[in-house]
């Protein structure tokens, strides 16, 4: 339940008119110059927006599963890339922390999250573990005290822009048992950074290797208990995952106007091509798509929010969503015909940057997967 309607419905609209009217218009800019401007990245911090999920104590303005999904589908009105620039920070850059740091920790470092003064970055991925994260190979040793971290992360979000790394790393045996969390500033010894990615989509979104050769962090900075890291890794991503689905939402939805409107104004044939039967189609399907994903977001946020695990409504919001943007975004193309495989009308833009959806935060065959295990094990209990 959304704590105070009136406070809430004030911050949706303003995140509307700032879409709407400082960021829209720079998509492709942003695109081209493959980079967020500063001035924009600050009015995202006046705004807050790096805050939005970090408890209030802390800063934040700790909104609740809900009132994210529903923040997240105005920021899906346009360009993914800007919603990169802080969306480590409210969270899986800052979630782990919150669910298992210290007081001290807490204290130290979400404040400043919070602000946007601190860019957090979320580092599991390596070269031989991607979906089979559990797999992983970064090694962490105790040398009196301090911890010796070594091994490579790939594809790491807002890693050259980040002041504080959540990794992960091998403590233990084989296995999801054997990972523990920490806590990484970008100045300890041993820390560098791989070269910036070329990416098919998602320009103004950094993404690089975070090399790790007897990094030294302080025995303070493991984050939670030791071995338990996996479990926090995967907590955090079922609220990350709910999250990437409503912003697919929010961009199917975009498109979806374009795609009106586009099919409105264009005429062939001496008519409106919205006249025509099969592109009416494609819009409907479109729209009954994003409907039902729009409904599955915000219920399985609100089951969250009354306390129910979500880890396989999650990974259905994830699933659906991803692939139904995609869908959404060929259509878009479909519609706009020719001019939809140029760069002028955005769509095809858009087109590359949803692909990465059905990608992290777990592939689309992972979330299969995940939703399969719990439906098994609810059959045979």
């Amino acid at each position: 339940m959304i704590r105070d309607e009136a406070l809430f419905a004030t911050l949706l609209d303003t995140v509307s008119r700032f879409v709407r009217e400082v960021l829209v218009p720079i998509e492709e800019r942003v695109a081209r110059e493959d980079a967020v401007p500063a001035s924009v990245v600050e009015q995202m911090r006046a705004l807050g927006l790096f805050g939005l999920t970090i408890p209030e104590e802390f800063g934040g303005l700790g909104l609740t599963v809900e009132e994210e999904v529903e923040v997240v589908l105005v920021l899906g009105r346009t360009s993914p890339a800007f919603r990169s620039v802080f969306g480590t920070n409210i969270g899986i850059g800052s979630r782990s922390l919150i669910l298992t740091g210290t007081d001290e920790q807490k204290s130290r470092y979400l404040p400043r999250l919070a602000s946007g003064d601190l860019i957090a970055s979320f580092a599991l991925t390596e070269p031989e573990a991607g979906s089979d994260a559990a797999s992983l190979r970064s090694q962490a040793r105790l040398d009196g005290e301090e911890w010796l971290l070594n091994g490579t992360k790939r594809f790491i979000t807002n890693a050259s822009h980040a002041g504080l790394f959540t990794v992960f790393a091998r403590t233990g045996g084989e296995g999801a048992d054997g990972i523990s969390a920490f806590l990484v500033e970008p100045n300890a010894p041993g820390f560098s950074l791989g070269r910036p990615e070329r990416k098919m989509g998602q320009q103004g979104a950094p993404v690089c290797d975070v090399v790790l050769e007897n990094c030294r962090v302080p025995r303070a900075n493991i984050l939670g208990e030791p071995g338990k890291g996996f479990a926090t890794a995967m907590r955090t991503l079922d609220r990350g995952r709910v999250h990437i689905a409503a912003l697919c939402v929010g961009i199917a939805e975009r498109l979806i106007g374009d795609m009106a409107r586009y099919a409105r104004e264009r005429r062939q044939f001496g008519r409106p091509i919205a006249d025509f039967q099969l592109i009416q189609a494609m819009i409907a399907d479109s729209q009954a798509e994003a409907f039902a994903a729009r409904c599955m977001v915000v219920e399985t946020a609100k089951r969250a929010d009354a306390g129910v695990t979500m880890a396989r409504d999650a990974s259905c919001c994830k699933l659906f969503a991803s692939e139904m943007v995609g869908r959404v975004a060929d259509r878009a193309v479909q519609v706009h015909g020719g001019a939809g495989y140029i760069g002028d009308y955005g769509v095809e833009r858009f087109y590359r940057d949803v692909r990465l959806f059905r990608l992290y935060e777990g592939t689309s065959q992972i979330q299969q997967l995940i939703i399969a295990r719990h439906v098994l094990a609810e059959a045979a209990a």
